[in-house]
């Protein structure tokens, strides 16, 4: 078993990373008898209740609440509902949040276990690829409201991940896929190494294969997340693709999934980079090229008028100037100073939508 250590002045946790782990874990060292499963109704079935008969198999209470699977119930108001419902089944500021399930329910149990009671311990248990290398991680919590994705959330540090590689058996290639952007995304703005380890074994699907890439990942976002828990700046290159990324999903309705859009938000400002002068055009092509061996999109053939007016609320933006993160080369981004998210003329920007549209 893998086990990395995350320290942060928010909590310091630890990352475990294996195969058949779930049955192993010592629910007991978390100080409580009393466990709330937050899940989603896909994972309910596949996971929660063998998981919930487990705890109750060690004498302890378990409960377990979902929602329904998919970006659309990931808001405000499916958080107030099982803040509710644990408030009716008498969960108090001892009890634990196991986060069980991709990115929507880690966001979602997060974020609940930030403001119910003020604050409650939860647990990561991602089940998606996506999950395992980028949201179980970092403390990043939320939901998302109609003018923006996760623009209503919370900083909150777990208190231990947990990745079962095994539970990867159950995703369909397309949940993979996903996973796969953000994977490309780490090899693009750190680590060069891991982007040709893609480029060599993109057929691979064994689970040490998977075991390799989810470490390589977790030690790439636990170096960021360490030097800048709370994004102040460094941490801001984790959003590589994701300004336009999550545009691209709101005005698509999230008819597109997470990593589609990352993928299509990578194309888009690897050629905004390219354009300035920043990234090479071999690199660029380089990037996109590793990106379709995935089978992940580099066009676009949607709406950019809307597209581009929800990049306007983006989160790393400043005095009304639409900020990115561009990279410089595979393994390294634009910095300077310290400063990581740069402005980018919307002149640009409207030069290089043309080729989503084409």
């Amino acid at each position: 078993m893998i086990q990395l250590k995350v320290k942060l002045k928010g909590g310091n946790y630890i990352i475990q990373i294996g195969e058949n782990i779930l049955p192993k874990i010592n629910f007991r060292k978390f100080g409580t008898e009393k466990f709330a499963i937050i899940t989603d109704s896909n994972v309910k079935k596949l996971y929660g209740e063998t998981l919930r008969k487990l705890l109750k198999a060690r004498k302890l209470d378990a409960e377990l609440f979902y929602f329904p699977a998919g970006e659309k119930s990931k808001t405000a108001e499916t958080a107030i509902r099982l803040a509710r419902e644990l408030a009716k089944n008498n969960f108090g500021r001892d009890s634990l949040i196991i986060a069980l399930g991709g990115g929507v329910a880690g966001d979602i149990a997060g974020f609940l276990a930030s403001f119910y009671m003020r604050g409650i311990n939860y647990v990561q248990i991602p089940t998606t690829l996506l999950a395992m290398v980028d949201s179980s991680i970092g403390g990043k919590t939320g939901v998302d409201i109609p003018e923006g994705k996760n623009m209503f959330g919370a900083f909150y540090q777990p208190k231990a991940v947990f990745i079962d590689v095994n539970t990867l058996k159950t995703l369909p290639e397309k949940e993979i896929q996903n996973g796969f952007a953000e994977i490309i995304k780490y090899g693009v703005i750190r680590d060069k190494n891991l982007f040709a380890f893609l480029e060599k074994n993109y057929s691979a699907r064994s689970a040490e294969f998977f075991k390799t890439i989810i470490e390589k990942s977790c030690r790439i976002k636990i170096e960021i997340v360490e030097k800048d828990e709370k994004e102040k700046e460094l941490r801001k290159i984790l959003n590589y693709g994701h300004t336009v990324g999550h545009a691209i999903e709101a005005a698509e309705n999230y008819r597109l999934s997470h990593g589609e859009a990352v993928a299509l938000g990578m194309a888009y400002e690897g050629a905004i980079a390219s354009r300035l002068g920043y990234l090479s055009k071999k690199d660029l092509e380089r990037q996109n090229k590793l990106i379709k061996l995935f089978g992940l999109p580099t066009t676009y053939k949607g709406n950019a008028p809307a597209f581009m007016h929800i990049m306007k609320r983006d989160k790393k933006n400043k005095f009304g100037n639409i900020h990115c993160i561009l990279p410089q080369k595979i393994g390294k981004i634009r910095s300077s100073k310290n400063k990581v998210a740069f402005p980018v003329e919307e002149s640009a920007l409207n030069k290089v939508k043309n080729i989503f549209s084409s």
